[in-house]
């Protein structure tokens, strides 16, 4: 494939991506996944040239771009080399037109920008939302200790806040990696091993994660459970809660899964009413936290969007103190840096609930936020988060 037409190979993925987010669909991920299914004939080296121009379009771009070729062409504008490329050759882009459409730089779409500068986020740390993420393991107490997990690895690692953590770059396959297959670790960003550590579960606990997905929190929960007590996870999502299990295995961690009905969860949770002695709610959000990894997540959301997401916040909070017991504590976390899903939903349910108060977890991170704690890619070098640890009386 000829550089032009990797060109045009990026306009075209481009175009699929945008069109996708404009129907708040699939992620840029999924839509690259589909799209060169279809086209078996590309190479490995190919791909990759074509997949990192589409992102680095994508990282531009702060509002939606009106074409690929738009998306593209402002990465020309500071790119002679690739601007040059845009030569109307057989299977490249047709040469640039005085006037054409060219995407705008940006951080985010511009209600969205106002919103995180009302969360106090400059412009200059929002650049941080929009870099490359590493990698993180977590070392997987259950079957070793970081430093024995550190020193069996294949290339070098380095430590992060997390006790359990250490860090590769972006990219590195570590799932292909023995250790990997053993179960010795798992791949979980350094902020989201903290939200855990802010629990503070013990073993001979019994302890729910309402909001368990694919079950990243939920294995960190029973690595510091040491595999003692009993461990829930629900969601309402069959085919993420479905992957838990053989993680699960891998991991040694038991766990138990409870599949939701949505409305009906308290139905399905009758026996955990006012028994758990922790609970992790990691409510479903915008993911404003984790644009590294997933950049084209802003151009998807909408302010009728967030307003949805705050009120799933606060039902699913809600439902999380129901089954925590007088005495027991309550994580709630978002992967958002917006406060309409952190600090607001949490002083909500304590000006309604006057049985709870939040305590400022210590975890060697963060700065204090309404009720809670804030990372960031800027000031911690994670993803983006807000949590606080709420106690019933």
């Amino acid at each position: 494939m000829t550089p032009a037409a990797r060109v045009q190979s990026a306009i075209d993925l481009l175009d699929a991506v945008i069109a996708a987010a404009r129907r708040e669909g699939a992620s840029a991920e999924r839509v690259a996944a589909d799209w060169l299914k279809t086209r078996r004939f590309i190479g490995s080296k190919d791909r990759r040239a074509i997949r990192d121009l589409a992102w680095s379009a994508i990282r531009l771009c702060g509002e939606v771009p009106e074409t690929g070729r738009a998306g593209i062409l402002a990465l020309a504008a500071g790119d002679p080399a690739l601007a040059a490329l845009f030569d109307g050759s057989n299977y490249g882009p047709a040469p640039i037109l005085d006037g054409e459409p060219v995407a705008t730089a940006g951080l985010a779409p511009a209600w969205l920008v106002e919103r995180l500068s009302a969360a106090g986020i400059t412009a200059e740390q929002g650049a941080g939302l929009l870099g490359r993420a590493p990698l993180d393991l977590r070392a997987n107490r259950l079957k070793t200790t970081r430093d024995a997990l550190r020193a069996a690895l294949p290339v070098a690692a380095e430590t992060t806040q997390a006790p359990d953590a250490l860090r590769l770059p972006g990219g590195t396959p570590v799932e292909s990696w023995p250790q990997f297959a053993e179960g010795l670790f798992e791949v979980q960003d350094t902020g989201s091993q903290l939200t855990c550590a802010a629990l503070d579960v013990r073993p001979g606990e019994a302890v729910v994660d309402l909001c368990a997905g694919a079950g990243g929190k939920t294995l960190a929960l029973a690595a510091a459970m040491g595999g003692e007590g009993r461990l829930l996870a629900c969601d309402i999502d069959r085919a993420r809660l479905s992957r838990l299990a053989p993680r699960a295995a891998r991991a040694g961690a038991p766990v138990e899964t409870q599949l939701l009905d949505p409305g009906r969860e308290a139905v399905a949770l009758a026996d955990w009413q006012g028994r758990a002695d922790a609970v992790m709610v990691d409510a479903p959000c915008s993911g404003t936290g984790t644009w590294r990894r997933g950049p084209e997540a802003r151009w998807r959301l909408t302010p009728q969007g967030l307003a949805r997401y705050a009120r799933t916040q606060a039902d699913v909070l809600r439902i999380g103190a129901g089954l925590v017991r007088p005495g027991g504590r309550l994580t709630y976390v978002v992967c958002s840096l917006l406060d309409a899903e952190g600090p607001d939903v949490v002083a909500a349910f304590l000006a309604a609930n006057p049985g709870w108060h939040a305590a400022v977890p210590d975890v060697g991170a963060g700065t204090p936020r309404g009720a809670g704690l804030r990372l960031t890619p800027w000031d911690d070098s994670t993803d983006g988060f807000f949590f606080a640890t709420l106690h019933r009386l």
